[in-house]
This record gives structure tokens, C-alpha cells and sequence, in this order.
């Protein structure tokens, strides 16, 4: 058989492994909303770790990451830096606070609502306003992960771009239309060891050849004798502005709606260690892959890759036997897929349960609809981001990490301070929360157009929302006994949760 007929077994069986799986999630969701959407609050702590971290990740880890650092050096290691350094704190602090709280407060289990029942806003407009973000970023979030599958198959395939990108996406729809959070959740996990193991694997594989670690450093200094470097090259922006990827992690819905799964505020803990040990292997793997990925193709000259997004999928074709790269192929589709199905279930979540749930209720329409007919709504919305997504997704030239960090910053500048003041801030107010929502969102999107300083959007957008937020909420603020008695309730539930 062909290199490419063993590569197309392999990476076919994990299709139809993922599509198992999210049969496998269907027979075991129940026809309710609280299940379709959050698992019923039982996941168990490596499980929603290893999901957190899968779908946090995506094809940036295996593409973007390893063809930045690739073609500038360890400069471009401080995102890494900052991701973790930002994981960490939100498994620390916001993971055990925010499961204990949105089950005191309503037993929400989306984002919107739980700052609804958190606030009291009977207006509904933060949450209306809330599900609109959700989607406006999140189009583009699952946008990115379109482009990078469309990439994959065009550069290991031959596949054209829309053809690979419409066969990751219709697999992908799939499974999560019908296994719902649970299937994205088990997906997760299952691809989120697959990609693991690649970045394992693929590094060593390409260490051995190009002769040891001093073969490697003095390779890779003869081309660059600053790559190793953390600061050579870049400013004292730029580095903020990397290392400020990790103040996104607070602001995430796909993240944190993790949090909201576990079985108690005090599986965080062990929660945090699986999650945190998961990360810093992979993406010192993602970096091990560009160190060596340099130097091996600094050797070989002749098969250095055209994009160096694509260093990690040269290597793995080039190294292994073709059925053991397509299994390393596969671990790439695993980063894409297991994002974009964590942020199609949170997409779904907000079309239903923060904008038609709304809708229906304020025209009376409510009545009578079950829950049942919203599950089905639910998987039409899957269908729905999917297909706009595609959609922004056809042009190939767009870059990964451009479209990632345009979404990342736009949660986490619009969502990351509200969030962290419902949790540890009993005087913030739905005005406050509405003001700065709305702030952060629109500083993003300025901010992403104009460039008044090459800095890193989510920065302004955090601290302007942050600012208007407490403002707002202090010229707002009334006492309230039930608010205040929530806030204490969550805070002791959260507390009982080991150091």
C-alpha cells in the first residue's frame, strides 16, 4: 500500500473512534436540556481536566504554536508561558468558586445565566447581551479551527482546502449534534491523550535523527543565534502582549463551563494538578517540536517546510512509518475537533438557552415547550455555527493564530472581569456587569482595527472593562440580603475545597 493509503486508514479509523464515541454520549443523554448542555453536573475531575485542556488548546498547540516559535524563536514561547501561568490561576481560584456558585444561584448551567441569577437582572438584557458575544466570537473561534483543518489535509493529502475543512466539519457536527456536552466532553478526552502522545513522539522521533540535544542547539544557533532567547528580538509590548494570552483563560465559556460540570467545588483541586501536568507536557512538547523542527530542517534543506505551521506535519510524515504518522495526523484533528466541539455545545447553549429560552418567555410562547423540543433546538443551533463558520472559513489565507487570538481576546477582555467580580465581588451589579461586558467587546474590536500601540487587544479590553464595571456597579449598588446570602453560601462551598 501507498504512504498515503496507510495515512488515510489511520486517520479514518479515528473518525469513525470519535463518531463511536459521540454515539456512545447519545445513549447515554438523557432528553433534557441540563443534560444536553452540561452533562448533568457529573464529571469526574481528570475527565474535565483532560477536556479543559483538549479544548482549550486546539490546532494552535500543534500548528500555530510550534510554526511561531519555528520562524522566530523562543520569544513567541512567552504565550505558552502565560497560557499556563493563567490555566493554573483559573483552576485555582475560579474553578471551585464558580461550581459552587452557579448552583447556589439558580443551578445555571450556562455562563449568561448564571450572571443573571448571580445579579438579579429581571431586564434580561446581560444575558441577551451575553448570548450575542458568545456567538459573535465564537463564529470566529470555530472559523479558526475550519482554516487549520482545511490546511492539514491540503498539506498532508493533497485534499483541497474547502473538501478537508467540510469533512472535519460535517464529522465533527455530528458527533457533537447528537452526544451533546458529554460527547464533546469524551471526545476530549480521548483526543486530548492522542495529542499527548504526539507531541512526544514527535519530537524525540526528530531529536534521534538530527544526532542529540548538541546537534540540535548548535544547529538551531547557526541559523539564529538569538532563538533561544526569551527576550532578544522582541519588546517590552510584545512580551506583555504574549504573556497576556493567559488573562483570556477567565473569560472562556468552554473553559470554565468545565467548572460548572465537575461533580463537586472540591474535585478542583485534583482536577487542576491533571490539567496543569497535561499542559505543561504538551506545549513543551509543541516547543520541543520547533527546536528540533529547525534543526532538522536546517539539515535537510530540501524538505523544509513552505509554512511553517506546518513543521509539526512534515516531521510526523517524514519520521514514522505511514500508518503510525497518520495516528500523529490524527492527533492534529484531534487539537481542531476537540475544540470546535466545545465551542459549537456553548454556541447551541446560547442560542437556546440564552436567546430563544428568552425570547419564547417574553412572547408567551414558553408554554408548553419541552425539554425535549429544546434538546432538538439545541442540536439545530450545532448545525447553525456550523455551517456560518464554514462559511467565514473559505479563505485559506487567513492565519490560525490571527483568528484565535481575535476570539480569545474578545472573551477574555468581555467575560474575564465580570466573571471574576461575580465570583469575589458581592457589591458588583447587573448595570456594572452590562457596562463592562459591552466595554471589553467593543474595545477589543477597536482596538483589533486601529492599533493605536502594538499591544495585545485583550489587554485594553480587560482593563477598560474592569474599570467601567466597578464604576458602574459602586454608583449602582444596593443591598440586597439574598444576593449577599448566595455570595456567602458559594464562598463556604468553595472553601471546603483543598489547598
Amino acid at each position: 500500500m501507498s504512504e498515503s493509503t496507510y495515512q488515510t486508514i489511520a486517520v479514518t479509523l479515528y473518525f469513525v473512534a470519535m463518531l463511536g464515541i459521540g454515539w456512545f454520549a447519545y445513549s447515554r443523554t438523557r432528553d433534557n436540556l441540563d443534560d444536553y448542555m452540561l452533562a448533568g453536573r457529573g464529571l469526574k475531575p481528570w475527565v474535565a481536566a483532560l477536556s479543559a485542556g483538549a479544548s482549550d488548546m486546539s490546532g494552535w498547540l500543534l500548528m500555530g504554536l510550534p510554526g511561531a516559535i519555528y520562524a522566530k524563536g523562543l520569544i513567541e514561547a512567552w504565550i505558552a508561558i502565560g497560557l499556563t501561568i493563567g490555566a493554573w490561576l483559573n483552576w485555582k481560584f475560579v474553578a471551585p468558586r464558580l461550581r459552587s456558585y452557579t448552583e447556589v444561584a439558580g443551578n445555571s448551567i450556562t455562563i449568561p445565566s448564571f450572571l443573571e441569577h448571580r445579579l438579579r437582572d429581571s431586564s434580561r438584557s446581560l444575558r441577551l447581551v451575553c448570548g450575542v458575544i458568545i456567538l459573535v466570537f465564537f463564529t470566529f473561534y470555530v472559523s479558526s479551527g475550519m482554516v487549520a483543518a482545511g490546511k492539514f489535509f491540503d498539506s498532508t493529502f493533497g485534499v483541497s482546502y474547502v473538501h478537508g475543512m467540510l469533512i472535519v466539519a460535517v464529522v465533527t457536527m455530528v458527533y457533537t449534534l447528537f452526544g451533546g456536552f458529554l460527547g464533546a466532553t469524551l471526545t476530549d478526552v480521548a483526543q486530548g491523550l492522542l495529542m499527548l502522545a504526539a507531541l512526544i513522539a514527535v519530537p524525540v522521533a526528530a531529536l534521534i535523527q538530527v544526532g542529540g540535544v548538541g546537534t540540535t542547539v548548535d544547529t538551531v544557533e547557526s541559523v539564529n543565534l538569538n532563538f533561544f532567547s526569551l527576550v532578544a528580538g522582541g519588546s517590552v509590548l510584545g512580551v506583555i502582549s504574549a504573556a497576556a494570552w493567559g488573562l483570556g483563560y477567565f473569560g472562556q465559556p468552554h473553559i470554565i463551563v468545565r467548572f460548572m460540570a465537575l461533580r463537586s467545588p472540591q474535585e478542583a483541586t485534583t482536577a487542576r494538578r491533571f490539567g496543569i501536568g497535561w499542559m505543561v507536557a504538551s506545549a513543551g512538547g509543541a516547543i520541543a517540536t520547533a527546536v528540533v523542527g529547525l534543526a532538522y530542517f536546517t539539515i535537510n534543506p530540501e524538505r523544509a517546510p513552505k509554512d511553517p505551521e506546518t513543521v509539526f506535519l512534515l516531521l510526523s510524515q517524514i519520521l514514522f512509518h505511514p500508518f503510525v504518522a497518520g495516528l500523529v495526523l490524527a492527533a492534529v484533528l484531534a487539537a481542531i475537533m476537540s475544540t470546535v466541539s466545545s465551542q459549537l455545545v456553548v454556541c447551541s447553549s446560547a442560542l437556546v438557552e440564552d436567546l430563544f429560552k428568552i425570547f419564547a418567555e417574553k412572547t408567551g410562547r414558553a408554554v408548553g415547550i419541552t425539554d425535549s423540543t429544546y434538546v432538538r433546538l439545541g442540536r439545530l443551533g450545532v448545525l447553525l455555527v456550523a455551517v456560518v463558520a464554514v462559511v467565514l472559513a473559505i479563505d485559506p489565507a487567513q492565519s490560525i493564530l490571527d483568528l484565535v487570538g481575535f476570539a480569545w481576546s474578545g472573551f477574555g477582555a468581555s467575560f474575564g472581569p465580570v466573571v471574576l467580580l461575580a465570583l469575589f465581588w458581592r457589591r458588583l451589579t447587573h448595570q456594572g456587569a452590562l457596562a463592562g461586558l459591552v466595554t471589553g467587546a467593543v474595545v477589543v474590536f477597536l482596538w483589533g482595527e486601529f492599533k493605536p500601540i502594538d499591544l495585545f487587544e485583550i489587554v485594553p479590553g480587560f482593563i477598560a472593562n474592569l474599570v467601567v464595571a466597578v464604576g458602574v456597579s459602586l454608583a449602582t449598588y444596593r443591598p440586597d440580603e439574598i444576593i449577599d446570602d448566595e455570595f456567602d453560601r458559594a464562598a463556604r462551598l468553595a472553601e471546603k475545597a483543598p489547598a
